[in-house]
């Protein structure tokens, strides 16, 4: 198993209406892109910025009942990815130490973990097949924006727009709407 975090949460630039949720293995450093849901990705920022909606959202109404009949989320794990489509579970841990493992679409499994305070990991053939390393000399090897993964290119241009770089941000801009079109 590895160690995740999340390092980025932001709108999708390759699926509009979707957020791009960035995590990373946190010895290794690789990156692993996951798009969800609008819902999906309140759910998530909600609970990292400890914030109190007027009203329970359906991941709190599930964290308090898991409370209140005292079973715990020992973790979440990111099982497998299949034809791009990702894979999870939530371990819970009952009142008499049975370890429960339920299907869980990988958003709820993070959005849980976010508000348990537990563990997010992956299998090591999650993070191999579908994570990456983001260094800055590695990019610059790549000859063409065709090289890039449409994650890694949404990646760069969010980077591209934090540094100001207009121009440089519209050719992957570009890049990403051509990418787009050939489907």
């Amino acid at each position: 198993m590895i160690d995740l975090s999340i390092i980025a949460l932001s709108e999708s630039l390759s699926k509009p209406g979707n957020y791009a949720l960035i995590l990373e293995d946190t010895v290794g450093k690789r990156r692993i892109p996951l798009i969800i849901g609008a819902n999906e990705a309140q759910a998530i920022a909600v609970a990292m910025e400890k914030m109190q909606p007027l009203r329970p959202f359906t991941h709190d109404l599930f964290y308090q009942t898991l409370k209140q009949v005292g079973i715990l989320l020992k973790e979440a794990v990111i099982t497998r990815v299949q034809d791009e489509i990702f894979y999870a579970i939530i371990c819970l841990l009952t009142p008499a130490g049975e370890i429960l493992r339920l299907d869980a679409r990988p958003s709820d499994a993070i959005a849980l973990s976010v508000r348990f305070d537990c563990p997010l990991r992956a299998n090591a053939d999650v993070v191999d097949t579908s994570g990456y390393f983001v260094d800055d000399k590695t990019r610059d090897k790549k000859g063409s924006y065709a090289e890039y993964t449409m994650a890694e290119l949404e990646e760069l241009l969010a980077k591209i727009i934090k540094k100001e770089d207009y121009e440089s941000a519209a050719r992957v801009r570009d890049a990403i709407d051509r990418r787009k079109k050939l489907g």
